[in-house]
């Protein structure tokens, strides 16, 4: 007798169409299990059935699938090794019962919170290559039969095309993860910028960025744009036990808030109109490394709790999906907004900014260590000199004088673009004066209101009158007529350095006796 003489005409239709849909895509991994476990329902005419994979750590047995009328309360219940599933899985031996209750290994706990009973049921190994990854579990003939060996016989072919057919999927998923996982890295710059310092005050930050990547603390980034906060995201990686695994960049700016959620979180097939398949989101991808999260002061006020979840509890959802997934991610993020302000404003949680603001990085802006100026216009020249085919090898002393008399309202970013812009249009073997095309009369309004000028005490104190008030509309004037000086007694553009409305300003002319 063949293994197949058992087999009625139908059923045997039945497994060859099984199979056939089966081999015709193993796009996703769970709805290929869900159709495997209808399949063998309805070969043998029962209640409920279950998949239940195996941890290759510890041995032990979670719900992968369960279908039936309590499939979806099991479905969060860990399963004891030493239930039937567990000999199953152990002895790679499938059992037959017929009499549940009376057998020795029936776990309860599941019959117990679901209010399932299990009467009958039939557990086989799914295995690959002789190692068993999971065990099918069918419960409860219909019309209270009992199983026989024909059942048992079927559900081993079965599971043998089952566990084929997860492993196939299993891989053709991996490999699908590892492809998007390149493709983002790709798209948001998976190359290391090169670190160029030489001031005291970014060599200072640089030791706080050692200390604190002997941890995994979060660790808020800020400055003016331009300051180089991502670099500085980047050494804290390189230089943690978490160098070896991703680091992840995501610009909260960049992205409308719609698409954000599922960039940051993943969706399931069918979450939203375009969820064509399912998809790890970039905290998935990150898992066991860094997520940097630029801009995060655009971060929408709705994901901001999301975001507190998973820096408190390391757990989160994928959009359109109910299974939570654990992450060990350290986070890193970066702003040049005022965080403190937008939380006076309601405009940024307060406890998520306490829980990123575990290690303060202010990152100041290139006017204030101007010692880097030199070293970072090297490396530019260098850059650009390849770039442009040009064999620049310096830059000559009045250019260099130029850079260090600006004010650099765009920081290193601006800095690039300008010695770029010198190695296009100059010609080597030097960067020249007129190569640079710097207009020193634009300036920032950030720089002009903290480096523009200083005002002495004896700027504004009266030994004849030393009340507060004085010294106060004393501060005022000279401060005002500094300002009116720095813009050509321009007042609407005084007003905006100010920042105060221009009647204001026409009003403070006339009090503190001011003239144009």
């Amino acid at each position: 007798m063949s293994d197949i003489d058992f087999i009625s005409v139908d059923k045997f239709k039945t497994l060859i169409d099984i199979n056939s849909r089966i081999n015709s895509s193993y796009n996703d991994v769970n709805a290929l299990m869900v159709f495997i476990l209808e399949s063998a329902m309805q070969l043998v005419e029962c209640e409920s059935s279950s998949l239940l994979l195996v941890d290759k750590a510890d041995g032990s047995l979670s719900f992968a699938v369960a279908l039936g009328p309590k499939g979806a309360e099991a479905k969060n219940i860990p399963v004891d090794k030493q239930s039937i599933a567990g000999w199953v899985a152990q002895n790679n031996q499938p059992v037959l019962i017929n009499n549940v209750a009376d057998d020795p290994r029936f776990f309860t706990q599941v019959q117990i919170k679901t209010g399932y009973v299990s009467h009958t049921m039939i557990a086989v190994p799914m295995s690959v290559k002789n190692e068993v990854i999971g065990v099918i579990e069918l419960l409860n003939k219909s019309e209270h039969r009992k199983f026989d060996n024909i059942d048992l016989q079927l559900l081993q072919i079965l599971s043998t095309q089952a566990g084929i057919a997860y492993h196939n999927a299993s891989n053709l998923k991996s490999v699908q993860d590892e492809v998007n996982s390149l493709q983002d890295t790709l798209s948001s710059g998976s190359d290391y910028h090169a670190f160029i310092a030489k001031s005291p005050a970014i060599l200072d930050l640089l030791h706080i960025v050692e200390e604190a990547a002997k941890t995994s603390s979060s660790v808020l980034i800020t400055g003016e744009s331009g300051v180089g906060k991502e670099l500085f995201a980047e050494q804290l990686h390189i230089k943690s036990n978490r160098r070896n695994k991703p680091f992840i960049r995501v610009n909260c700016a960049a992205l409308a808030p719609s698409l954000l959620e599922s960039e940051l979180f993943g969706h399931v097939k069918g979450a939203y109109t375009d969820a064509s398949s399912n998809r790890k989101g970039r905290f998935e991808m990150a898992d066991g490394g860094t997520l940097f999260l630029d801009e995060i002061g655009e971060l929408p006020f709705e994901l901001q709790a999301k975001l507190l979840r998973v820096l408190q509890e390391k757990t989160f959802e994928r959009v359109g999906s109910c299974e939570t997934i654990n992450v060990d991610v350290r986070i890193i993020a970066a702003t040049n907004k005022d965080l403190e302000k937008m939380v006076e404003e309601g405009k940024f949680r307060n406890d998520l900014y306490y829980r990123l603001n575990v290690v303060p990085l202010r990152i100041p802006p290139l006017r204030n260590r101007k010692e880097d100026i030199e070293p970072l216009s090297m490396f530019f020249i260098n850059k650009f000199s390849a770039e442009t085919k040009k064999n620049f090898n310096g830059i000559e002393e009045s250019a260099l004088n130029r850079l260090y008399e600006y004010d650099w309202p765009g920081n290193i970013r601006e800095l690039e673009n300008a010695i770029e812009r010198a190695c296009v249009l100059g010609n080597p073997p030097t960067i020249k004066f007129e190569d640079l095309r710097l207009n020193l009369g634009e300036t920032s309004e950030e720089s002009c209101k903290t480096d523009r000028f200083s005002m002495d005490f004896s700027d504004i104190i009266d030994e004849n009158d030393m009340s507060l008030k004085t010294a106060v509309d004393t501060f005022k004037k000279n401060y005002i007529k500094k300002v009116l000086d720095m813009t050509k007694n321009n007042q609407t553009k005084a007003a905006k350095v100010l920042d105060i409305q221009r009647t204001y300003l026409a009003r403070l002319l006339n009090e503190l006796g001011i003239r144009e």
